[in-house]
């Protein structure tokens, strides 16, 4: 059983998530952002291809990650990288979701564009009691992968 502060600390861990976001479209990038930051969340960065964003990753715990970047279609393998040699929590986001297949193993789930701003309340909140071992409910837009983050 959670004591009152055990639970505040949990809060305060919540808080303190860094999300990436990896889009190569800065109006959908600048949008996801600006809702992370609605929620009080702290966004570490922007990259539209590989090599920012593992620049990127040693200051994010959450990535949103699309499949196809400014580099090709990067967005699994980086996800991949992201969650197996940085412990980030991967949430794909396309407008094919199928490209991804049955998921990439360590990642959380994929979300199907256009991603509305509650959409991502949601999936943000899903992938922080995910990554703390809290409990939420998984949002319905979100496919979770069999196995997937931590």
């Amino acid at each position: 059983m959670l004591t009152n502060v055990s639970r505040r600390r949990q809060a305060s861990e919540a808080m303190n998530q860094r999300v990436l976001i990896i889009e190569d479209e800065f109006l959908i990038a600048l949008d996801v952002a600006e809702t992370i930051e609605q929620m009080g969340l702290k966004v570490t960065g922007f990259a539209s291809g590989r090599k920012h964003a593992l620049a990127l990753a040693p200051y994010a715990d959450i990535a949103f990650v699309d499949v196809n970047l400014s580099d090709g279609r990067t967005g699994p393998d980086i996800g991949r990288e992201l969650a197996e040699d940085y412990g980030l929590t991967v949430v794909f986001m396309t407008a094919n979701p199928d490209d991804i297949g049955g998921g990439i193993e360590g990642t959380l789930g994929v979300l199907t564009k256009p991603v509305m701003p509650d959409v991502v309340v949601k999936t943000v909140d899903y992938a922080i009691a995910n990554r703390l071992g809290g409990m939420a409910i998984v949002p319905r837009e979100l496919k979770v992968f069999q196995g997937g983050s931590h």
